[in-house]
């Protein structure tokens, strides 16, 4: 089993940046890592997913905007979240999933707040 914390959320206006990290208790080298954000009122949605090789896949609503990636070394993953709208406000959640019995661990969340 993994523990995640995310950091990195915070405030910030329309158009700028911000970069999410996840940080886990352990070796992340058998699970395929996710963001997934929920804001008020909404289901949570995945956001961006970064398999053990590296491969990606995005929210359309992010593509061009976001990336994630993944450090095994460090047991960490990021997201830089770049040209930010208020649509992005939420609280971003990071995900573990043990790819031999599709566990998924879960981190207590960062709010991100977009706004002017």
């Amino acid at each position: 089993q993994v523990q995640l914390v995310e950091s990195g959320g915070g405030l910030v206006q329309p158009g700028g940046s911000l970069r999410l990290s996840c940080a886990a208790s352990g070796s992340i080298s058998s699970y395929d890592m996710g963001w997934y954000r929920q804001a008020p009122g909404k289901q949570r949605e995945l956001v961006a997913v970064i398999t053990g090789f590296h491969s990606t896949n995005y929210a359309d609503s992010v593509k061009g905007r976001f990336t994630i990636s993944r450090d095994n070394a460090k047991n960490t993953v990021e997201l830089q979240m770049d040209s930010l709208k208020p649509d992005d406000t939420a609280v971003y959640y990071c995900n573990a999933r043990r790819r031999w019995d599709g566990n998924n661990y879960w981190g207590p969340g960062t709010q991100v707040t977009v706004s002017s």
